[in-house]
């Protein structure tokens, strides 16, 4: 130790000396209370912190969402309330830019939206495997983001038929595949960082130039350590193409942290709690299953004889030392032998309270009130209501970060193709950027918030319509994801139905 300037200075091993006693040092950053000493945190550059680390949270994370229910509840939520049935086209053209009338206008939007359900609704016509339809791919694309820390998705062309009309095809990749290639003949690699042959930098399958911008992704035919003999190959996808400037490949991801080119599993921040949180429902549930049980231990010269035949259970293992618990079970035992039970003193009747506490603390990380994230609404209104809200701030934000990241360019690269191919007019689309982002305008409307006291919130959004705060359309898509218009073109049909039906049976009355 030194002064300086009445300083005191801590020398530490050969790096610049730093004050011990003034502003962090002596309080998140202090070497001397006791508190902070045993606590050695070390921190790299984002690749080495999150790539080198991915294959594990990835396997850990998907474990989790096999077989631990709160992180199932997790995965699923997120799924059910940022996309639910599918994230729907509402297509929105800058009319004043383009200028449009709002008759041309609606009727642009309803012809759009018309072609791309026939492209959308199809597993035959979006989907490159044939599984799902986009709505089905945006679902798993969101739960393969969340669970692995990334997806991808890449553009293919197939010959367009007369019942499909458009080539576009979409091919999910999980983010296993995407890897930097390992040597020549290798079934896997387990290498995150290399070097490309144009002398670019490869960080765990993404190649980025010396600005650190992205230009390519490394997909292998295999995933690692997967059990088959074919030797690994890795196709490079340029990210965007050379002569469109359309993505060749989108990539899905929440960046934390600068000059990150790889995503986290949501769950990495509480795989631990989660896992202890399995077992200790796991311990409990085995706990009281075995006190349920009722079994005899027999002790005889004559094990041959059983006098409880009609009872006893049969024993899966026939093993002479080996002794089974089950409903009316019954074991004989060797002389000599005798059975002793422990007896730990379990917090059984603090379970829920303790999983509760435990839930809490995993859902404010994830952004999920531990209500939700249970499905147990036992509080007051005013508390489940700002519980939801809360909740609802994160799935908003994550919908329109797959909306920027996945629907959008889709949808760019789709509306690109139908203008080309004639099946919808865009006048200018390919000759001016500015042109072409007026077209290209889009809104795209998924599951509502849901409502806990209907009465009330309906009574809410009249009001915001009545003062200007909400428009008809907000106010619908807000309360249950409809269309404004569709509802009031829907009503006067029905409206018009019913007068009719009206003036029949008052026209009846009058004759008999």
């Amino acid at each position: 130790m030194e002064q300086t300037n009445n300083v005191e200075v801590k020398r530490t091993g050969g790096k610049a000396p730093r004050a011990s006693a003034s502003g962090y040092s002596d309080a998140g950053a202090s070497w001397n209370k006791k508190a902070l000493k045993s606590f050695l945190a070390y921190s790299s550059g984002a690749h080495q912190d999150i790539d080198e680390n991915n294959y594990t949270l990835r396997q850990r994370a998907r474990m989790l969402y096999m077989a631990a229910p709160i992180a199932t509840s997790a995965i699923k939520t997120n799924r059910t309330n940022v996309i639910g049935c599918g994230l729907k086209l509402q297509a929105r053209p800058n009319t004043e830019l383009l200028g449009l009338s709002p008759e041309a206008a609606k009727d642009w939007q309803r012809r759009t939206e018309a072609e791309f359900d026939l492209w959308a609704k199809r597993k035959k016509s979006c989907d490159a495997t044939g599984v799902n339809d986009f709505y089905g791919i945006q679902q798993l694309a969101l739960m393969s983001w969340l669970l692995s820390g990334d997806v991808f998705c890449i553009m293919k062309q197939v010959p367009a038929t007369a019942a499909t009309p458009y080539s576009l095809r979409l091919h999910l990749i999980e983010a296993d595949r995407v890897s930097t290639p390992g040597s020549p003949g290798a079934t896997f690699s387990n290498m995150t960082e290399g070097i490309a042959k144009n002398g670019n930098k490869i960080y765990d399958g993404v190649e980025v130039d010396k600005n650190g911008a992205i230009v390519a992704y490394y997909i292998c035919n295999n995933y690692p350590n997967e059990l088959k003999m074919a030797v690994s190959e890795w196709t490079r996808v340029e990210a965007y193409g050379s002569l469109t400037g359309q993505p060749n490949i989108i990539q899905i991801m929440e960046s934390e942290r600068p000059e990150q080119y790889r995503g986290v599993s949501y769950l990495a921040q509480v795989i631990e709690p989660l896992l202890q949180i399995r077992r200790y429902t796991e311990s409990e549930l085995t706990a009281a299953l075995i006190e349920s049980f009722f079994t005899a231990f027999v002790m005889t010269e004559n094990p041959e004889e059983n006098p409880y035949n009609e009872a006893g259970q049969p024993q899966i293992d026939h093993s002479d030392d080996e002794y089974e618990m089950g409903p009316g079970q019954i074991n004989y035992m060797k002389p000599g032998e005798s059975i002793t039970f422990g007896t730990p003193s379990r917090p059984n009747s603090g379970f829920d309270a303790f999983i509760r506490a435990l839930c809490e603390q995993c859902g404010a990380a994830l952004e999920i009130p531990a209500d939700l994230l249970l499905k147990s609404f036992n509080s007051s209104y005013s508390a489940s209501r700002a519980a939801l809200l809360e909740a609802w701030k994160a799935f908003k934000m994550r919908r329109e970060w797959f909306v920027s990241d996945f629907c959008k360019p889709i949808y760019e690269i789709w509306l690109s193709e139908a203008v080309a191919r004639g099946r919808i007019q865009a006048p200018g689309f390919f000759n001016d950027p500015l042109i072409r982002e007026a077209w290209l305008g889009s809104e795209w409307v998924g599951p509502s918030q849901g409502q806990l006291d209907p009465t009330k919130e309906i009574e809410a959004e009249i009001k915001a319509v009545e003062h200007g705060f909400s428009t008809h359309e907000q106010s619908t898509i807000k309360l249950n994801g409809g269309q404004w218009e569709s509802n009031v073109a829907q009503l006067a049909h029905e409206n018009k139905i019913l007068k009719e039906a009206a003036g029949s049976d008052a026209a009846q009355a009058k004759e008999d």
